[in-house]
């Protein structure tokens, strides 16, 4: 059964600076449209309350959401998947660690207009598109010794999305989440994930958000404390 802050010593991230990242991106085609996803941004923001709690300074980028904005947490507002990663690189050096909650998309227009697009000027026929960075396999390529948290949302296979993702980032854990179930997907106020780390598996139980994000920042706090590099 994994931990709970309540059943670990108090402010377990005492003297920690946790960056975390939440909600999707908008990825503008001109500049009253854009690609976006339906994340709401309440995981990441829970994660961002339960790490203040656990005694953590917190950094939270956050893409465009509709959620109140939690007290005593540093606030860094993106709209792209690009201002995230510029973000993300700025603010991770000077962190122990890095929650990646954020459901940034995986592609972005290529040639994004300067105007609106008009249907009598011939509509879109066609949205060419290129990735976008992977922030969660960046921050992960230069973290040393702080520990990085991917997620990964998924509708199928879960388990084995997730272990080819831990391997392929090199991030220290995935919290794997099936968004195909109505009680776990976004904008629901449970979830029932997985946390699926190089050492193995633990299936946890459907929970409120709140109960989620406290466990994970248990879990961050033993990977901190015994190093993600033994």
């Amino acid at each position: 059964m994994e931990p709970t802050i309540s059943e670990s010593p108090a402010r377990v991230l005492a003297g920690r600076r946790v960056l975390i990242t939440a909600g999707p991106t908008h990825e503008a085609i001109d500049p009253v449209r854009y690609i976006a996803n339906a994340s709401s941004g309440k995981m990441g923001y829970a994660i961002a309350r339960a790490a203040r709690d656990a005694g953590a300074e917190v950094v939270l980028v956050s893409g465009p959401v509709a959620i109140p904005e939690p007290e005593g947490v540093e606030i860094v507002r993106v709209v792209s998947a690009a201002e995230m990663l510029e973000a993300c690189e700025r603010e991770f050096p000077a962190c122990d660690a890095a929650i990646l909650a954020a459901a940034v998309a995986d592609f972005t227009p290529a040639h994004p207009r300067g105007r609106k697009i008009k249907k009598d000027e011939g509509g879109l026929t066609i949205l060419e598109l290129k990735e976008t960075a992977d922030i969660l396999k960046e921050l992960s390529s230069k973290k040393g010794e702080r520990a990085v948290v991917g997620f990964a949302a998924e509708t199928n296979d879960l388990l084995t999305h997730a272990e080819e993702k831990l391997e392929e980032k090199g991030c220290d854990l995935i919290v794997a989440n099936d968004v195909s179930r109505a009680d776990s997907t976004f904008g629901s106020d449970t979830d029932q994930v997985t946390f699926v780390a190089p050492d193995g598996v633990a299936e946890l139980p459907l929970l409120p958000k709140d109960e989620v994000a406290r466990r994970l920042v248990a879990r961050l706090a033993a990977l901190l404390a015994k190093g993600t590099r033994e």
